[in-house]
């Protein structure tokens, strides 16, 4: 039903944009008050713009009335939802780690104390407290 009510509402729109392009503006009519050739039509001087502005007139109801339709039908087809309910939850979630720092507690780039990469020059030799001159 939702495609059926969005084809006629996107039918009714262009056929609204189609019907206001081809209405007269109003200073177009200045000619006629002076005898300029539009008397002599089928309709007369003012004929065809009244039809054309009752057919506007309801084509825009038509159109408001597929809008409110749409809005209704798009509300009431879904069950309301939060979005905090549709997001995913990590296997850790909320709960503590093993030293009991939560994981935006710790920062990302700093090791820890107790990583095991080595403290030392870049041979791989580490140097004890008592081994460096001075202390």
């Amino acid at each position: 039903m939702t495609t059926i009510v969005i084809i006629i509402h996107v039918l009714l729109g262009l056929a609204l944009i189609g019907l206001v392009l081809i209405q007269h503006g109003k200073g177009a009519d200045a000619g006629a008050a002076f005898g300029s050739g539009a008397s002599g039509t089928v309709h007369g001087a003012r004929g065809p713009a009244n039809t054309l502005q009752k057919v506007t007139g309801w084509m825009v109801v038509a159109f408001f009335g597929t809008s409110l339709l749409l809005a209704y039908v798009i509300n009431t087809s879904q069950e309301p939802s939060s979005v905090v309910d549709s997001a995913p939850v990590s296997e850790s979630g909320n709960a503590s780690d093993k030293d009991g720092d939560t994981p935006s507690d710790k920062p990302t780039d700093v090791p820890s104390s107790n990583s095991a990469a080595p403290s030392g020059d870049e041979d791989g030799s580490t140097q004890s407290p008592s081994d460096v001159p001075g202390q």
